[in-house]
């Protein structure tokens, strides 16, 4: 099987707690002439690429799987009762939309839902349009780590509640509930005879 090159979650919280001054509650450095410290540039920076690493796999896994099978959830042993693959990608976006609104100090999407996506997306393009609208959403949040204004949300849907709640513990958060719904999107991929993008030549 093909080596994965992707950052792993974890790789991605030990970055956090390596390189996030205010984590460590270490003094903060400004760089002159800009309005946000260098450690949350390097924080901002770290995430992006991991955006762009785990939206690319995801992204390419949505378009992968047929229309036809957005439908398609396996039925046998312990899969009783688990979302479509349609499904599973729209909470998936549905809940990058609701902690990148909590990371910019928005209310959640109305359309969100209880993190099931709006009902009128149905079918596959609907679908991957949510899912594009959620990562550049994302990446908004993102664009703003290090900046005072607006203020941070808590979001009901994390464990990260008062001071926990930054930007970029939010945004990681996203990225790694992400990452968890990629490896079941790659399940479902392979059960209906389709290798994952990531994993062909």
């Amino acid at each position: 099987m093909k080596r994965q090159k992707h950052i792993t979650p974890v790789f991605v919280l030990m970055l956090m707690l390596a390189s996030s001054a205010r984590a460590l509650g270490q003094p903060e450095r400004i760089t002159a002439g800009t309005s946000t410290t260098l450690d949350a540039q390097r924080e901002r920076r770290a995430v992006q690429i991991f955006l762009k690493d785990v939206g690319g796999v995801i992204t390419r896994s949505a378009e992968a799987m047929p229309a036809t099978k957005y439908t398609f959830a396996p039925t046998d042993g312990e899969f009783k009762g688990v979302r479509t693959f349609g499904q599973m990608v729209k909470h998936l976006a549905a809940t990058n939309h609701i902690l990148a609104a909590a990371a910019l100090g928005e209310e959640p999407p109305a359309d969100a839902g209880d993190e099931m996506g709006p009902e009128a997306v149905r079918t596959k393009p609907e679908i991957l349009e949510y899912l594009s609208g959620s990562f550049a959403h994302l990446a908004k949040a993102m664009d703003a780590i290090g900046d005072q204004d607006p203020a941070v949300k808590s979001s009901p849907i994390s464990p990260l509640q008062g001071a926990a709640a930054t930007r970029l513990a939010l945004t990681v958060e996203a990225l790694i509930h992400a990452f968890d719904h990629y490896g079941q999107m790659v399940e479902y991929l392979r059960m209906n005879g389709i290798v994952p993008p990531a994993s062909r030549p």
